[in-house]
């Protein structure tokens, strides 16, 4: 099922909780409504579920308007945050639920029970009760109840964020596989980026009733279109402040036309940052002489704290290479910088390097 959504407007009462979204669904695909506790992403699921009515805007499910078709008739499955499975049936009659609403003959429900629990890793549990599962397999029973009456939409709602983090991380990886598996067009509501990101083949970003950019994973961690998502999505370093940097005159502009003060926030990726010996004479005019304030070990790499100009910026280096010391002299080389200005958004590479990073970004 694809879905269309336009222009989309929720109000609880005085509160103008969704403020005109619209957005494209393709049939199959994964995606992560992501962004803040209280941005919207819960409200605009509900809606799109028929559990909340917009107070304008259009839904389409499948190329039909939805704004006035009935919960049980949208074909749609849901997954709830904790659970929600029926704690006086065993794992097969909480399955076969849907199954019996539908009148399904014995054979049926027996023929796609199976098939479900062996698709979710939970064959020979059918007798067991909800209180006898971890909250992973729980979480596996919900989403086999969820697809037993075949949906053509499968709506998520924090779905893991009632298990602890080592299952979490597992099911990440359990749900791509079975959405694949099953080819549903799949909705899922998080707050957590690395979910977002691994799971999903798009993110929606939404913050204050706003959607702020729609992507691939990739596209929106490089390509942010917005302050908020270059803050919100992975790491940032923020400029307070226009510096004089020789590799980036165009901050100067900036700050002389005073529209920084307009407005302009600078963000660089830290792996868009390069920090070297003080010595390295090739790079040396390409890059801003710093000191090293903090050195962290984050497991696979070191996590530098440089101070230039008086910006302190963090950067990562390989487990494998040089590894500074607190108060080392160095030569930072940045790469790339996100600007975002209240008339464009634009990218600035650092003009005096010739060579591209050596890192993807």
């Amino acid at each position: 099922m694809d879905i269309q959504v336009r222009g989309l407007h929720k109000h609880f009462g005085s509160f103008h909780a969704i403020r005109g979204v619209s957005f494209d669904i393709q049939k199959g695909k994964l995606v992560g409504f992501l962004g803040p506790s209280g941005g919207g992403k819960t409200s605009i699921l509900r809606m799109i579920a028929g559990l909340e009515n917009p107070s304008s805007g259009d839904i389409y499910l499948g190329g039909q308007l939805a704004n006035h078709v009935p919960v049980q008739k949208r074909k749609i499955g849901f997954v709830f945050q904790h659970y929600a499975l029926f704690k006086h049936m065993s794992v097969y009659d909480n399955v076969a639920y849907g199954l019996k609403v539908q009148k399904k003959s014995r054979e049926e429900i027996d023929e796609r029970v199976t098939y479900l629990l062996k698709l979710v890793g939970l064959s020979g549990t059918e007798k067991k009760y909800p209180h006898q599962l971890s909250g992973g397999q729980k979480q596996r029973v919900a989403f086999a109840r969820a697809l037993a009456p075949q949906p053509e939409l499968l709506l998520l709602d924090e779905p893991f964020a009632a298990i602890d983090a080592k299952i979490r991380k597992e099911l990440r990886s359990w749900l791509r596989e079975l959405i694949n598996e099953i080819g549903i067009t799949s909705i899922f509501v998080t707050h957590d980026q690395d979910e977002a990101i691994e799971v999903a083949d798009e993110i929606l970003v939404i913050q204050q009733g706003l959607l702020e950019q729609q992507g691939t994973p990739y596209e929106v961690y490089s390509k942010p279109q917005s302050a908020f998502v270059a803050r919100f999505i992975g790491e940032s370093n923020s400029l307070p402040e226009a510096p004089a940097w020789k590799p980036f005159p165009e901050l100067q502009h900036y700050a002389e036309q005073g529209r920084w003060k307009r407005g302009t926030s600078v963000y660089i990726r830290p792996e868009a940052i390069e920090v070297r010996r003080a010595d390295t004479e090739a790079v040396r005019s390409a890059g801003i002489q710093g000191e090293v304030r903090h050195v962290h070990f984050r497991g696979t790499a070191w996590y530098l704290e440089v101070e230039v100009e008086g910006a302190r910026l963090m950067a990562y280096q390989d487990i494998g290479q040089q590894v500074f010391q607190v108060g080392d002299k160095v030569n930072v080389l940045i790469h790339r910088l996100l600007v975002f200005a209240p008339e464009e958004n634009t990218v600035l590479d650092n003009r005096l390097l010739n060579d591209p990073m050596p890192v993807y970004i």
